[in-house]
């Protein structure tokens, strides 16, 4: 029987310790008058967040979660992952649609890869392209 290996891109857990902050702040606010308690729900916000958000990675595909929802994409729908100029990761769908992928950022695309079950492919580097009506290169004269 084969397991199914998951590879989980978390946001980082220092977040979690803002909203603690976050929270234990508000609440004086929050306790001066009653109309002002809903301000306790941005900190609560903040830690369900932290604590749901990120990216899933198995052979299967990938799966999105945000703080509201989540969203599985299969591998075939994936034409190409890359990083945005930011430095996070982005799918490109084969439809053309760009999905941003919480908490992976372009240094963890090797292992996003590997996650998929597919060989990642070693970088060549680029050849010169040699142009063959010139012959075989001769030293230049003096």
């Amino acid at each position: 029987m084969s397991r199914r290996v998951t590879v989980r891109f978390r946001p980082h857990q220092a977040i979690m310790l803002a909203a603690v902050i976050a929270f234990v702040g508000s609440l004086p606010l929050a306790s001066a008058r009653w109309y002002l308690l809903p301000v306790l729900l941005l900190p609560l916000a903040i830690a369900i967040w932290a604590v749901r958000s990120g990216t899933d990675a198995d052979p299967a595909g990938l799966r999105v979660r945000a703080l509201i929802g989540q969203r599985r994409i299969g591998w075939t729908r994936v034409a190409e992952l890359a990083a945005d100029p930011h430095g996070r990761a982005v799918a490109l769908l084969t439809d053309g649609e760009r999905v941003r992928l919480p908490a992976v950022r372009a240094d963890d695309l090797p292992r996003l890869i590997a996650a998929s079950g597919q060989p990642l492919a070693p970088a060549t580097p680029p050849t010169p392209a040699a142009d063959a009506t010139d012959g075989p290169a001769t030293p230049p004269t003096q």
